[in-house]
């Protein structure tokens, strides 16, 4: 057998692992509750009321402007500079994109407490 199919398949195998643990367990737990007669509002606690999908939108929307700020950085200072552009693209491209993240942490927790 090719052994360069064995390491994507492990991979995948090993994700569908924990999501069937996570959800089987998570069921198994929910059916315990009932049983014991807990009441069933308990599993919408953690629950938000808005929607969830713009949090994920202005984080990536905010990381992807990092990334690419940090490209257009790490080429300006590689072709205006005498630095060593094998160690710029990388450094400016997570830094810029640290940057964007937490932009993002800002500007969701603002607009969620608004």
């Amino acid at each position: 057998m090719n052994e360069e199919i064995l390491i994507p398949l492990s991979f995948f195998a090993a994700i569908f692992g924990m999501v069937y643990l996570y959800y089987s367990t998570r069921n198994k737990e929910r059916l315990a509750l009932i049983e014991k007669g807990a009441d069933a509002s308990i599993f919408n606690l953690g629950k938000r009321t808005g929607s969830s999908w713009k949090v994920i939108v202005i984080n990536l929307a905010f990381l992807l402007m990092g990334i690419g700020l940090g490209v257009l950085l790490a080429n300006i200072l590689d072709t205006y500079s005498g630095l060593d552009g094998d160690a710029i693209y990388p450094s400016m491209i997570f830094l810029m994109a640290g940057i964007g993240l937490y932009v993002g942490y800002t500007q969701t927790r603002k607009a969620l407490n608004d």
